[in-house]
């Protein structure tokens, strides 16, 4: 099996729209939320195209799946992918650069990784921190979103809510498609849905029997700072989640 693949080429119907954006890095929402990379649209609920999530490595052992790309992490991949397409590398090595960049860009990495370093992770991984698994030890891991693509509602970051994510047809549909392929494909690893959302959409998938409710690492929290309740959430559950862990084949 091939260490990395393109799930999807959307890259190349957009490529020069991203090749075409202002030699400044520091793009407004105005700048990338435009028709030349809308995706979709339902009312004011929107989908816009980012490349990170093209990216995917069939042989991660671990599986981190959060709800959809923010502007931020949306407008760091574009800057990584037009950076090595202008340098004049090919699609995969291209989303392959933006992935590292974006995945959970800036203060909601670092929760991330602490998060996971308290429940151990990194100890059943052989590595000294679960830092590691977005540096050089990024073979492990497979980072995605329900979502694949950055989604907005009234041009702000969709959050789950206003609508729901299974209460709209257009999100509920790309939502388990798209995280279906990816289970699919990572066979063996171990899937940690980051918020209730994501928890709730994959439970769908359970009962329909697509996927193995023993590999999901239940209630772990969203990492955003926007989520004032994940110390209290994270807490909660900690302990759950650590004997967990002790529970699975590595």
């Amino acid at each position: 099996m091939r260490k990395f693949m393109l799930i999807t080429q959307h890259l190349n119907t957009y490529r020069r729209a991203i090749l075409s954006l202002p030699k400044h890095k520091a793009w407004r929402k105005e700048e990338l939320l435009t028709d030349d990379l809308l995706m979709a649209r339902s009312g004011k609920l929107e989908v816009y195209y980012a490349p990170h999530n093209e990216y995917f490595n069939p042989l991660a052992k671990i599986m981190i799946i959060g709800l959809t790309p923010g502007f931020a992490q949306m407008r760091i991949a574009i800057q990584a992918v037009k950076a090595a397409l202008e340098k004049g590398l090919c699609v995969e090595e291209a989303c392959r650069q933006a992935k590292e960049k974006a995945r959970f860009a800036g203060s909601m990495r670092s929760n991330l990784m602490d998060m996971l370093d308290a429940i151990n992770l990194h100890k059943y991984l052989n590595t000294s921190s679960s830092s590691e698994l977005f540096h050089a030890q990024q073979s492990l891991l497979h980072t995605t979103s329900m979502l694949r693509f950055p989604v907005f509602m009234n041009k702000k970051n969709y959050s789950g809510a206003h609508p729901g994510l299974m209460s709209s047809q257009m999100l509920k549909k790309a939502a388990l498609a798209y995280v279906e392929e990816e289970i699919q494909l990572t066979n063996a690893a171990l899937i940690i849905p980051l918020g209730k959302t994501v928890e709730s959409a994959l439970n769908i998938l359970i009962k329909e029997g697509k996927l193995d409710e023993n590999r999901c690492l239940w209630g772990f929290p969203h990492p955003s700072g926007a989520n004032g309740h994940r110390h209290k959430q994270f807490a909660l559950h900690k302990e759950r989640m650590r004997n967990k862990l002790t529970e699975i084949q590595w």
